[in-house]
């Protein structure tokens, strides 16, 4: 009896146990710890700023996202920037093929803003390859002074315009192959001519096109026309002149070397790099530059579908800048 009597009692115990088990797995809030209950007070106490911000809105890619879902992300991002940027256009200000290559050589570290006021000068004194290629160094040097570097690029522009008349009758020419031959001129002058002056596609990979591939893991690659090939590789050729529009608008308007405006950018929930910038929209809006931020763009006189987006020309040298 006493056998069976242990028995009994050790089976109901068993059972007891099983149930506990049972509701414990079933309740997920009695399984899981309290992290609020057993927080550090420097977690608890966290100021207000920091509770307040908004939550990151983008995910990261996949690190083995595929060559395919790349090139859909890649595009659908220049889709994107297409709407937001209807009128990109080139930012240095000119006439003809002759300006165009002039003031692309001319805008290496510097501005274009910083060109488009200097070369009306340059070019109402020296209009045509033969009149600069004659120039006096010095007269042009004083010309060019507030780009930078002007004694090097006097001898530049001046060499360019000598190698026109001789290798080409005065005219630009509309091959890549010949551009880069001349005195001053890379693959990025070359195709900035190519796709604005000739309309022949190419993709122009300035410090604003590099900073933001390589942001969006478009390529890893560091040297120019390593990042040209990789980038060109996924999109049709057709797309490669406004790619680099759209692309370099962005860098200068939103996607900001030192500090994007990542809580104002249209392409955030594709970004690799979303909250590397400033992510709270009200201060993102603070940081937007050119005709989103209300301020005068590069050219003085730039494309009038420019114009109605609600851009504003920028001043002549030496006139007062800022907003309007």
């Amino acid at each position: 009896m006493k056998k069976a009597a242990r028995k009994t009692a050790k089976k109901a115990a068993q059972k007891a146990t099983t149930a506990v088990k049972k509701n414990v797995s079933a309740d997920p809030v009695a399984k899981a710890p309290d992290p609020v209950a057993k927080a550090p007070d420097s977690v608890a106490k966290a100021p207000d700023s920091v509770a307040a911000k908004p939550p990151k809105a983008a995910a990261k890619p996949p690190r083995n996202e595929s060559h395919t879902a790349l090139v859909r992300r890649a595009r659908r991002i220049n889709r994107e920037l297409a709407e937001v940027y209807p009128y990109a256009h080139p930012e240095l200000d000119f006439e003809n093929s002759f300006q165009l290559i002039v003031a692309t050589v001319l805008s290496a570290q510097t501005t274009d803003l910083r060109v488009n006021q200097t070369t009306p000068a340059l070019f109402a004194k020296y209009p045509t390859p033969e009149d600069l290629a004659a120039a006096n160094p010095e007269e042009v040097e004083e010309i060019l002074r507030p780009t930078g570097f002007f004694r090097a690029k006097t001898k530049a522009v001046i060499g360019l315009s000598k190698a026109l008349v001789e290798e080409f009758g005065g005219e630009v020419p509309g091959r890549l192959e010949d551009l880069v031959k001349l005195p001053g001129v890379g693959r990025k002058t070359a195709f900035v001519v190519l796709g604005n002056a000739f309309g022949r596609p190419g993709i122009t990979v300035d410090t604003h096109f590099q900073r933001l591939v390589r942001r969006w893991q478009w390529t890893d690659e560091t040297d120019p026309d390593k990042i040209e090939a990789a980038v060109g590789a996924l999109f049709p050729k057709s797309e490669w002149t406004m790619l680099s529009h759209h692309v370099i608008f962005h860098g200068r308007r939103i996607c900001h070397a030192r500090k994007p405006a990542c809580g104002a950018c249209p392409i955030a929930p594709l970004c690799p790099a979303y909250g590397e910038g400033e992510t709270d929209p009200e201060k993102a809006k603070k940081l937007l530059k050119y005709e989103k931020g209300g301020f005068p763009g590069q050219r003085l006189n730039p494309p009038q579908a420019y114009l109605d987006a609600g851009g504003i020309p920028a001043p002549p040298l030496g006139a007062p800048q800022g907003t309007p």
